[in-house]
């Protein structure tokens, strides 16, 4: 009978160790997380940012930022980049990449510089079904939707509203 109170007082005091850590585990977690200042979007040319007042309302430090962001949209010079930035309160800041707005591939697409005044009104470009797909891929991971072609719907109504007809 002994032996059996023994066992159990071990369970429990191994039960009682096993919460000490665990808990002891979750306050080193939380001092190491870093608070959240702000969360900012922008849209940033690629593999040209500048420290500026564009990033001087993020409160970042915006000589480590923009290296970092050149960097990784190097191959992007010449584009707009949308770009959110999560600033934490001592300065550091992490940054998510996305990818490039529908109109600026569209117009890039149809070769022109901006679209119609008047949208569906008046038509004054054209894009293939082919350059329409090639734009939905781009463009799938940050659209809502699931499949290719839904993605392709929704580039063809942003189309369509910029003057920008879709033919086959």
């Amino acid at each position: 009978m002994s032996a059996r109170v023994k066992l159990v007082r071990s369970v429990e005091e191994w039960r009682s160790l096993r919460i000490t850590t665990a808990l002891t585990n979750l306050q080193k977690e939380e001092s190491q997380v870093k608070k959240i200042a702000k969360v900012v979007k922008m849209e940033l040319p690629g593999g040209e940012a500048k420290p500026g007042p564009k990033l001087a309302s993020a409160g970042v430090n915006m000589g480590k930022f923009c290296t970092d962001f050149n960097a990784k949209t190097a191959d992007r010079k010449g584009e707009i980049v949308p770009v959110i930035i999560t600033a934490y309160e001592d300065k550091s800041c992490d940054f998510v990449i996305k990818t490039s707005p529908v109109a600026g591939l569209i117009l890039k697409a149809a070769g022109i510089q901006k679209g119609s005044a008047t949208g569906r009104k008046t038509r004054i470009a054209t894009i293939t079904r082919a350059q329409l797909r090639q734009i939905a891929e781009y463009k799938l991971p940050d659209l809502n939707c699931e499949d290719i072609e839904a993605a392709m719907k929704i580039v063809e109504g942003s189309a369509n509203n910029m003057g920008v007809e879709v033919v086959d």
